[in-house]
């Protein structure tokens, strides 16, 4: 059963919204490079002990490679 609103519950109602809206914006920021952007994502986002611990085991696991990538690539 839907109950009636009157005007003044609904303009409540609407200035909430709004209110709610505005507060959930965030300001457009600009990177001059991807890097800087993945870098002010990485210091920005948390990541769950969980995930942390299963991909500090994964990488624990990986050897590190005896050359860089370009000579692998290029086969120096």
């Amino acid at each position: 059963m839907k109950r009636r609103l009157t005007s003044q519950q609904r303009q409540q109602e609407q200035e909430q919204l709004r209110a709610s809206l505005e507060a959930g914006r965030s300001t457009a920021l600009e990177f001059a490079t991807v890097e800087d952007m993945l870098r002010h994502d990485a210091l920005h986002t948390t990541v769950p002990p969980h995930v942390e611990h299963r991909l500090a085991e994964s990488a624990a696991g990986i050897a590190p490679p005896t050359r860089s990538w370009w000579r692998r690539l290029l086969g120096r």
